[in-house]
């Protein structure tokens, strides 16, 4: 079916967003259609309540890397988690976070810019002292 046919007694249509033909040949540039499905809510909070997706940040190395890291420090107990109402410490999921960064940095190796390396890197060093400096005092 090509490119915008509707299915003869179907209620959708076909588009086909390929960037290539099936002969291989590049399609021209043509502007993305927006997603189908009702507006978001006003206020960037879906029917769920959850953020909409403008309201969160942009996904690239920096905003991971420090996701990761605010999980470790919430698991290392340092920060406050928002269904205990509290601190509370769970050392097993730190160093699991923290070991999941770790193979992030191996990994990577190589593959990033140097302000990359010294944001994961140091977010390890970090983590690592904080994660040793608490299990020492359980």
């Amino acid at each position: 079916m090509a490119s915008g046919e509707s299915k003869p007694g179907g209620g959708f249509t076909v588009t086909d967003r390929r960037a290539f033909s099936d002969s291989g040949e590049p399609r021209p540039e043509t502007p993305a259609a927006p997603p189908a499905g009702p507006p978001a809510p006003e206020g960037g909070a879906s029917e769920a309540g959850a953020p909409s997706a403008a309201a969160l940040p942009a996904v690239d190395f920096h905003t991971f890397v420090l996701s990761l890291g605010s999980s470790a420090l919430l698991h290392l107990g340092e920060l406050e988690h928002p269904d205990a109402g509290g601190p509370h410490q769970d050392l097993a999921l730190a160093k699991h976070t923290i070991d999941i960064l770790a193979m992030l940095e191996e990994k990577t190796k190589g593959n990033l810019t140097p302000a990359e390396a010294k944001l994961i890197s140091s977010l390890l060093y970090d983590l690592r002292l904080r994660y040793v400096e608490t299990s020492k005092g359980k």
